[in-house]
């Protein structure tokens, strides 16, 4: 190993560029070492930001196998490539092109190596060498961590502030240079006395002496300075601002230190009176709010106190009920003080002790309580009174003890008895039963407890009233039978055999369950039921065989504990049932499960309606029948016209003119004939009878087919043609029949109507005939009196015994009608003998 000194080298370049005036750059080590082939020179120190001519050369490299031989040096590693550092490839001369910072970096790390430019190869290994950036003080400390505005309590106490703040300077550590002392520069106000402490060499912390006072300093302002150790030192200065908040340093005064006021006795009074009072401090801080107490007179607690959150007063309540025998005068003192505790700042000292504070304000308040009337006193308010439900009424269950100070007269009223159980005498209160009671009554708690309110009023003015409670325990008897829950279940019979039945007693313990259940002594019944088990809260219903599906109603005797009784019947549905224990309906087909008797039923039903639907058409034909001689009785009949008259229009055939005189019938002519008897009716005039017969029959059936209104003018003694038709004929009925078949043969057959109208006629007078009722009058239902005409029938020849001689005699009047009616039948036939030409 050869050793080289490149140390007077580099000192030599060092020297010619400065002129040996300064010497900025120097080596820690000056000996350059080669081990196996490996060049290491030492650190090489550079001062930061020296104010020298750049590009400034800070050594040379050299290599001996460089002698006599074509060579080159590169450059390589931290500030070479972003041009900070540089090297001559020829001489080996290292520059630096500008100023280094400390605080940027503090070691470079650069390597440079030895080429020979024939063989472009690489001559030695590559040697390396650190910069070390030299500090000098050129950073002033600066303020971090640091609140330029606090706010601090007034009444803190003398010592540290809640304001600290942290210094750094980015110079060498533990060197002047970064060596930091705080201080206070100046403050406004000047008292309380403001200090920094410093903690450490980068920590301080405000402190200070005395006290503050929100009412003389809001604000203070503090100026601070940082500096360091370094030459020439440097600093920082920042002002930091302490608004003070404000606390309770003034306690509340009375503004009035007398009260007066009236209250009434036995009675709660909110808000009697207000009391004002006057703080300084800052308003709605808890050192300007108020609270109050009693300082004496209210030993009984009577009164109460109580601050409004808005107006900060002090508001005084009577909150026991107290009885004053006489008017009576209170005496109350009032004591305020701060939500927050008071401290004081005096001499610039801060008091808080309060032996040393000055004592709270008073106040002093007279309460006049005023003497009402008292109301009765119960000497026991509630009264527990026992007695068995079902006790025969006329028990005296209690008579209170009451007093009265204020008068010896005293009622008592029933407040409440929901039941109505009970009586109150007026003048004792004395409480007696009227009814029997019962446990179970839903008006009985579930503690067996009837509760009975009276009340006692005295005759004061105004009346004082007060309430006695009476609670009445009944005990229980056995007075209820067992009972099925639900009377009626479903038995699923394609899931269970057996479903169970429970039951229940409204009694209590020992006169409930467990029961014992048994079926009805019924041989049917218990071939198909069976109870397993018959004894408990509920009783298991077996099915013995496999049921039809319906309904089955099985009687059942359940016994309680004391062998009380009770029938129940409990109505079970056989059904199959789908996921729930719910039955499924389903519709089958009209051919399965019919039984012998529902078809019975069935075809029953059918033959009833069907006989049903033949009487409703026997009905309605029978009615087409009779449609014509039934028309018109149910027509409302009209009386209040004037002149109206039977106005049946038929020429009756039985009014036929005898001996030589013209007959009528009271209402119209009758035919023109000369004088025939009856008996030559047959012979003589039978063509006249054929003739005219048809005619008649023809005004009968316009008659009967009339329109409304005349049918409801006609009167109810009227009755059809067709009747008079056949009566009026007499004892020559037989004659008149002849005529009549011949005439319907020819001319009735064809209108079927008519044929109906004549046969029925016929009928009706023959079934007449024989039963002894020949040419009475047909009564008919009618309206009012009727008709003032005499009837048509009597004009029959069976009563007149063919003596028609009255008809000359019956006046002017009637002929003129009678030539009226003749000359409308006349101009009717002759229309119908047109007709049939």
């Amino acid at each position: 190993m050869r050793i080289f000194l490149l140390l007077l080298v580099a000192l030599a370049a060092i020297g010619e560029s400065q002129g040996g005036s300064k010497d900025h750059s120097r080596l820690k080590r000056d000996v350059l070492l080669r081990s196996k082939r490996r060049w290491v020179l030492s650190t090489i120190e550079l001062e930061e930001n020296m104010e020298v001519e750049y590009p400034f050369k800070i050594s040379t490299m050299f290599n001996d196998k460089t002698i006599g031989k074509k060579y080159k040096f590169e450059m390589s590693g931290d500030g070479v490539h972003d041009g900070l550092f540089s090297i001559n490839d020829t001489t080996g001369d290292v520059y630096v092109h500008r100023k280094v910072d400390r605080e940027e970096k503090e070691i470079y790390h650069i390597t440079f190596d030895v080429w020979d430019k024939s063989t472009n190869t690489k001559m030695d290994r590559e040697l390396s060498f650190d910069v070390e950036v030299k500090d000098i003080n050129d950073k002033a400390p600066m303020f971090t961590n640091f609140n330029k505005t606090v706010n601090v309590d007034e009444n803190t106490e003398e010592g540290f502030l809640p304001a600290s703040m942290e210094v750094t300077d980015r110079d060498m550590e533990k060197t002047d240079n970064s060596k930091v002392s705080i201080r206070v520069v100046s403050q406004n106000p000047a008292e309380p006395k403001i200090n920094v402490t410093q903690i450490d060499d980068r920590m301080a912390r405000l402190t200070f002496k005395g006290c503050f006072d929100y009412d003389k300093a809001k604000q203070f302002k503090v100026k601070l300075t940082a500096s360091d150790h370094g030459k020439p030192p440097l600093s920082t200065t920042e002002v930091i601002t302490l608004n003070i908040v404000n606390k309770n340093n003034n306690a509340p005064k009375f503004k009035q230190k007398q009260y007066e006021v009236e209250a009434v006795e036995m009675t709660t009074h909110d808000d009697i009176l207000r009391i004002a009072v006057e703080d300084k401090d800052a308003p709605n801080t808890d050192g300007w709010k108020a609270k109050y107490y009693f300082i004496s007179g209210n030993e009984e607690e009577i009164y109460s106190l109580r601050t409004d959150p808005k107006t900060n007063e002090c508001i005084l309540s009577v909150v026991k009920e107290k009885n004053y025998n006489q008017n009576t005068l209170v005496n109350l003192t009032i004591g305020a003080e701060n939500v927050e505790p008071l401290s004081i700042c005096k001499d610039n000292k801060l008091i808080k002790d309060p032996k040393l504070l000055p004592p709270p304000d008073s106040v002093n308040v007279t309460v006049k309580m005023l003497d009402t009337n008292d109301a009765p006193v119960f000497e026991e308010q509630t009264k527990e009174v026992y007695q068995v439900e079902e006790s025969e009424p006329g028990q005296v269950l209690y008579t209170p003890k009451v007093q009265d100070i204020d008068s010896s007269n005293v009622r008592f009223v029933m407040v409440e008895d929901p039941a109505g159980w009970m009586s109150l005498d007026e003048k004792t209160g004395k409480l007696t039963t009227t009814k029997k009671m019962n446990r179970e009554s839903p008006f009985v708690d579930e503690n067996n407890i009837y509760r009975v309110a009276f009340a006692a009023i005295d005759d004061g003015t105004p009346p004082a009233t007060s309430t006695c409670t009476i609670k009445v325990h009944l005990r229980d008897i056995n007075d209820n039978t067992p009972k099925l829950v639900n009377s009626s279940m479903i038995f699923c019979d394609n899931k269970v055999i057996k479903i169970m039945v429970p039951a229940e007693d409204s009694d209590a313990e020992p006169f409930s369950g467990p029961f014992i259940f048994t079926l009805k002594d019924d041989k049917t019944l218990k071939r198909l039921w069976k109870l397993d088990p018959a004894h408990g809260e509920q009783a298991g219903l077996v099915a013995l065989k496999s049921l039809e599906r319906g309904n089955y109603s099985i009687p059942l005797l359940i016994q309680d504990k004391q062998n009380m009784i009770g029938h129940e019947t409990l109505e079970v549905e056989v059904c199959d049932c789908g996921g729930g224990d719910v039955c499924v309906r389903t519709i089958n087909p009209c051919s399965t499960n019919v039984s012998d008797a529902a078809i019975g039923t069935i075809i029953l039903g059918l033959l009833l309606f069907l006989l049903l639907l033949v009487i409703i058409v026997c009905y309605k034909q029978k009615q087409k029948f009779q449609s014509f001689e039934d028309q018109g009785q149910q027509s409302l009949i009209h009386y209040n016209e004037e002149g109206m008259s039977v106005d049946c229009k038929a020429e009756p055939v039985h009014l036929i003119q005898a001996s030589g005189g013209t007959v009528t019938d009271g209402i119209k002519q009758s035919f023109v004939q000369k004088t025939k008897t009856v008996d030559h009716l047959w012979s003589d005039e039978r063509q006249d009878i054929a003739t005219h017969l048809p005619q008649q029959i023809n005004s009968c059936m316009s008659m009967g087919m009339d329109t409304s209104t005349q049918q409801q003018r006609r009167s109810r003694s009227s009755y059809d043609c067709s009747s008079r038709f056949s009566m009026g004929l007499g004892s020559k009925r037989s004659t008149v029949q002849q005529i009549s078949t011949l005439t319907y043969r020819g001319y009735v057959s064809s209108n079927p109507h008519l044929q109906i109208l004549v046969e029925n006629s016929i009928d009706k007078t023959s079934r007449e005939e024989a039963v002894g009722q020949e040419n009475n009058p047909i009564k008919f239902a009618y309206e009012g009196e009727g008709s003032r005409c005499g009837s048509l029938d009597e004009l029959a020849f069976d009563i007149l015994d063919g003596n028609l001689s009255f008809l000359d005699h019956l006046g002017p009047r009637f002929n003129t009608l009678a030539e009226m009616c003749n000359a409308s039948v006349v101009k009717k036939t002759a229309a119908l003998e047109g007709t049939k030409g």
